[in-house]
């Protein structure tokens, strides 16, 4: 069964791309490259699904992303 999750993707310091799978509780993953993030988030969520199922946890449902002004 395909799924659409939503990627959240930051760019750190060095030049690294982090994705974020807010749905799936410590999905994440980094590379050099944006074609690459997202083939390893791919793989991650994958594998983030596989173990959710078996170990019966809950998935988080992603409501949005906000900016305030501090």
């Amino acid at each position: 069964m395909k799924r659409e999750l939503t990627v959240i993707i930051e760019r750190d310091e060095d030049g690294y791309f982090i994705g974020t799978v807010p749905e799936l509780k410590g999905c994440h993953t980094q590379a050099k490259s944006l074609d690459v993030l997202m083939k390893r988030i791919k793989e991650a969520a994958e594998l983030c699904l596989e173990v959710g199922s078996e170990s019966g946890k809950e998935e988080l449902q992603f409501i949005g992303v906000q900016r305030i002004a501090v």
